[in-house]
């Protein structure tokens, strides 16, 4: 999009927000709140730099008329520094406008299971789902579970879950991979320092526009949930299972209340999935990304370390550690991940 269209298409946002047959409409709101969202950044910075540049013809005319004045003179230090700022910002409008990976402000599907360890790597799995929650509380993103299985002890073998906000995967992409812990488990008695792992896998999440899954190419199961230890959760058929035929790709969900909302979310899982793999075959570079996230769990096959009796935790890609490992487990990772991304981005 041009300037001029980002101007007329945001203002448009703007005033159809406001109408009531569109406030009353909530999946079309939803829809242009997004868009909106996602145009605000742009159109603030273009609103700036135009601010600027009235400022600067204002600075040069009055170099112009000025010249060897005390008025010139300060005109002229004036704007170097407003041309400074300008680049600045003309710099930050074109990332904006052209970003290394489109995928980068869209929400996200993160998939977190319990690799080597067992239990202890279950419970691993519950707290990195915990991480990212408070992660996600601190950045007023909306999340919610799509899908889990859970072990009688608090831990997860398995949680999927979505997280809606502008630029989620620009952050949380840089979580997948797997995940070693390192400390004593609560259930061990000789005080001996274990090592579990846990994978985590972030993918943006797709919307009907971005994948189209006819209906032929699908299989829907239903079958009763279960809870920890197969004990039935209810006695309805209202758990669900959606085979995409083509590619063999599963997705199923049976935390919600009804057959409806599990297909729903099952769906959402699947697209997620579909269009991850699509990504990967446009180019060889891209057709392991899905494979790096997930790895083997093996404790060998990491991108972090946390070890909690020495307070720390390593990213093995940035070649970093940190030392407030409580502060990080609280959902403080914003600075983690945006030193990871620095470290990255030099490779």
């Amino acid at each position: 999009m041009t300037i001029s269209e980002i101007k007329t298409k945001y203002k448009e946002l703007e005033e159809n927000l406001s109408k009531p047959e569109i406030i009353s409409d909530r999946e079309k709101a939803s829809k242009l709140a997004k868009e909106h969202a996602v145009l605000k950044k742009a159109y603030t910075l273009i609103c700036e730099i135009e601010k600027l540049d009235e400022n600067i013809s204002g600075n040069e005319e009055i170099i112009k008329s000025e010249t060897n004045s005390e008025l010139g003179k300060m005109a002229q230090e004036e704007l170097s520094e407003l041309q400074k700022i300008k680049e600045k910002l003309e710099k930050e409008l074109h990332e904006e406008l052209n970003p290394a990976d489109p995928n980068d402000k869209k929400s996200v599907i993160v998939e977190i299971r319990a690799g080597a360890g067992g239990d202890e790597g279950a419970l691993f799995t519950a707290e990195l789902f915990r991480m990212y929650l408070r992660f996600a509380e601190k950045m007023n993103w909306k999340t919610e579970v799509l899908s889990s299985s859970e072990i009688g002890i608090g831990g997860y073998k398995e949680i999927i879950f979505s997280v809606e906000g502008l630029g989620a995967y620009g952050y949380l992409k840089y979580e997948a991979g797997t995940h070693r812990v390192q400390r004593v488990p609560e259930t061990e008695k000789q005080g001996r320092v274990h090592t579990s792992t846990s994978t985590v896998i972030v993918l943006p999440e797709a919307e009907e526009i971005d994948v189209k899954i006819e209906p032929s190419d699908i299989r829907i199961d239903t079958f009763c949930s279960s809870g920890p230890g197969g004990q039935s959760v209810n006695t309805t058929y209202s758990a669900i299972r959606i085979t995409h035929i083509p590619t063999g790709l599963i997705a199923s969900c049976q935390d919600q209340k009804s057959q409806h909302q599990n297909k729903e979310k099952a769906m959402q899982i699947l697209r997620s999935r579909l269009l991850a793999k699509i990504e990967e075959e446009k180019s060889a570079k891209n057709s392991q990304e899905r494979k790096d996230q997930i790895g083997r769990g093996d404790r060998s096959d990491k991108i972090r370390t946390y070890n909690f009796p020495q307070s720390r935790i390593t990213d093995h890609r940035a070649n970093k550690s940190w030392h407030n490992i409580d502060e990080i487990m609280s959902g403080g990772i914003e600075e983690m991940i945006n030193d990871i991304k620095l470290e990255l981005n030099k490779k």
